[in-house]
Parts: structure tokens; C-alpha cells; sequence
């Protein structure tokens, strides 16, 4: 009778440790919604990518992250409908990359009312839209600082960015997203950072690019068949559409460095590849890895219940050949 106690209770501790278990071997598993602006973004492909590496490389035996990332292609609908899945599947954590930062609070309303703490990345929210909930977060970077690194970058030049030495700093300014809070800091500071040190310049031509290599060769192009030799520098508020202008440059027969200058920001390969080859003036790091990780363990502080500052800032750093 005594071993048949025994055996019953053993095996009512194996069936009880399977069950807990939920087939992960006792590991409990947290569910994370994450959102990106869309998927063919140069920057945010390397952002995404680094997320969902950096939440496996956090697991334990015991804790383990399901994480789902979605494609916003752009569109603030689909969006805010991949928010209320997120909302319906019961997600401990959200992260998302807003398509439009001045539609923070309308998803702070929904995670809000479910009690899911949100990351919100790269896209900044408002400040009054920040101050709507204490279980939101921004991480990011100061995009004042890369607008000024960018300008910095041509003021150091020999000629300041001059090519053609007539004193004045003629220059095209192909916009992301007049919308988006970055794109407003780098076109506003990268040339503050030119006029602070005394510098003339003389905005020729400025259009938004929406990120995009493709609009950055095209508007590239049309300033280049516009104002020819009278440009002294392409200001681009990222490498994508850098990417896009030096095709125009060349199809113009200007040479980066020699005629004509060419800065971005971000760093990604492609950028640090043409700025070794001379394509390109240089850029500015947009940490992904750095900021990346600042989110995923924001989101794990959030799922363990622990408080999170508002804003987690991760600086930029300035690349040239």
C-alpha cells in the first residue's frame, strides 16, 4: 500500500510539471505585439531583425518570448488594426514604430484601456502625448543631434561644404517626412549647424523624399537638372534616399567630394560602403542595435512589472570616410 501512495503521488508531481510546463519545459512564455511603420525601410529592416534576435538571446529556461512582428506598410489603418489584434490575443507588451507619430494618443488610448504597457521607437510621439499614460516609453534618438552632426560633417569639410567657392553653401534638403519629428530636427539642424559657425547658405531646393530610395533619386535628380553646378550639397534625412541620389549624381556626371557632397543619416552597410568608395560625404549612426536593445529590455521591465523612464535616449555618432 505504502509504495502505491508513493507512486501515485509521484506521478500526480510529473503530471502536475507537465502542465505547468505548457510544453516549453516549464518555461513561461510572454507574448509580444510588435509593430513596424513597413518592412522595406532600409533602417528599420536592421531595427526589426536586431528586436527579434535580442529577445531570444534574453530567454531562460524558464522565461521564454513569443514575439510577433508586424508589417504597417505605411498605412496608419492597418496599423491601428494590427494594435487591436495585438489587444485580442491578450499580448503582455507591445512595441511599435508608429506609421504616424501624431497618432500616439489614439494608440495609447487602446493599450490604455487593455493595461498593456507600450515601447513606442524611432517615431516620436508628442510630449503631450507621452504624459497620457505612465506604462508608455520612447526610445530614440535625439534627432537634433543628427541634423547637427550631418551639418557639422560638411562645416569640417576644407572649403565648409563650399565646392565652388562663391561664400555661399548651396544646397538640396530631400525631406523624409515633413510629418515626423526627425525629419523637421535633421533638415532644421543640419543647417543650423552651418549657419551657427557663420556660413551662408542658400536653400535651393527642399521636397520630401518619404524615406524612400527611389523619391531620393528622383528628387535628386530634378534639383540636379534644375540648378546643375549650383549645388554645393545634397542633405538627405536618411541613407535610403542617399542610396537614391548618388545613382542621380553620377547619371549628372558630379563626383562626391570633388564637384559636389553628399550626407545621410542612419549608417546603414550600404551608406558605410559608399563612403568608403567615395559615394557618399558621410552619414550619421542611427544606433539599431543600440536602440533595439533599449527596447526590448524596457518591454521586459514593463512585463516584470517594473516602472520605465519616459524617454530612453541613445546617442548618435557621426561617420565619415
Amino acid at each position: 500500500m505504502k509504495k502505491k501512495i508513493i507512486a501515485l503521488a509521484l506521478a500526480f508531481v510529473l503530471a502536475a510539471a507537465m502542465l505547468s510546463g505548457c510544453g516549453g519545459g516549464g518555461a513561461k512564455t510572454y507574448k509580444v505585439g510588435v509593430s513596424i511603420y513597413k518592412f522595406d525601410d532600409n533602417f528599420m529592416t536592421l531595427y526589426r531583425n536586431e528586436l527579434e534576435s535580442y529577445f531570444k538571446s534574453k530567454e531562460t529556461d524558464s522565461v521564454k518570448y513569443d514575439v510577433t512582428i508586424t508589417d504597417g506598410k505605411g498605412d496608419m489603418v492597418e496599423q491601428t488594426n494590427q494594435v487591436d489584434d495585438f489587444i485580442a490575443s491578450k499580448v503582455d507588451v507591445m512595441i511599435i514604430n508608429l506609421v504616424q507619430s501624431s497618432s500616439a494618443d489614439t494608440i495609447t488610448q487602446k493599450v490604455k484601456a487593455a493595461n498593456i504597457p507600450c515601447v513606442y521607437i524611432n517615431r516620436e510621439p508628442s510630449e503631450d502625448d507621452m504624459k497620457a499614460w505612465e506604462k508608455i516609453c520612447y526610445v530614440g534618438a535625439d534627432a537634433r543631434q543628427s541634423g547637427t552632426y550631418q551639418g557639422e560633417i560638411i562645416r569640417d569639410l576644407p572649403d565648409n561644404g563650399d565646392v565652388d567657392g562663391d561664400g555661399v553653401v548651396r544646397y538640396v534638403m530631400i525631406v523624409g517626412d515633413p510629418e515626423n519629428v526627425d525629419a523637421q530636427y535633421r533638415t532644421e539642424f543640419s543647417i543650423k549647424a552651418l549657419t551657427d559657425a557663420g556660413i551662408a547658405v542658400d536653400n535651393l531646393f527642399e521636397q520630401r523624399g518619404d524615406w524612400d530610395q527611389a523619391k531620393g533619386q528622383e528628387l535628386a535628380a530634378n534639383a540636379l537638372a534644375q540648378f546643375g553646378a549650383s549645388i554645393d550639397v545634397i542633405f538627405c534625412n536618411n541613407d535610403g534616399m542617399a542610396m537614391g541620389a548618388i545613382q542621380s549624381i553620377k547619371a549628372a556626371g558630379r563626383t562626391v567630394g570633388q564637384d559636389i557632397y553628399l550626407v545621410g543619416v542612419d549608417a546603414i552597410p550600404e551608406a558605410v560602403d559608399a563612403i568608403k568608395a567615395g559615394d557618399m560625404t558621410g552619414t550619421v549612426l542611427n544606433d539599431h542595435v543600440g536602440q533595439s536593445h533599449t527596447a526590448v529590455d524596457a518591454a521586459i521591465k514593463y512585463i516584470n512589472g517594473q516602472s520605465v523612464d519616459t524617454y530612453l535616449w541613445v546617442n548618435y555618432q557621426k561617420v565619415d570616410k
